[in-house]
């Protein structure tokens, strides 16, 4: 790796930037768990909205993309319609 100044830049923009997309995967990929772990039926939609609004936060972000978000929607509500 060069010493110049823009790439040593490049690389602390890219630590910055890595350590916010995994703080933002992390809580994506918890918030997906609790939704598709929900036991009790009268649960489903609160879960479900609060799955969708991370989801939509974190592909707003850029962190994923948009489709990816919709994938994720979609799986979300399939497995929850199965439970009611």
């Amino acid at each position: 790796m060069s010493a110049k100044g823009s790439v040593l830049k490049r690389v602390r923009q890219a630590a910055k930037l890595r350590s916010k997309n995994r703080h933002y995967k992390s809580i994506l990929s918890s918030a997906v768990k609790r939704a598709m772990n929900v036991v009790d039926k009268k649960d489903v939609s609160s879960e479900l909205s609060k799955a969708q609004k991370v989801i939509d936060k974190v592909a707003a972000k850029g962190v994923i993309h948009k489709k990816k978000a919709a994938n994720k929607k979609s799986s979300i509500s399939r497995h929850l319609n199965s439970l009611k």
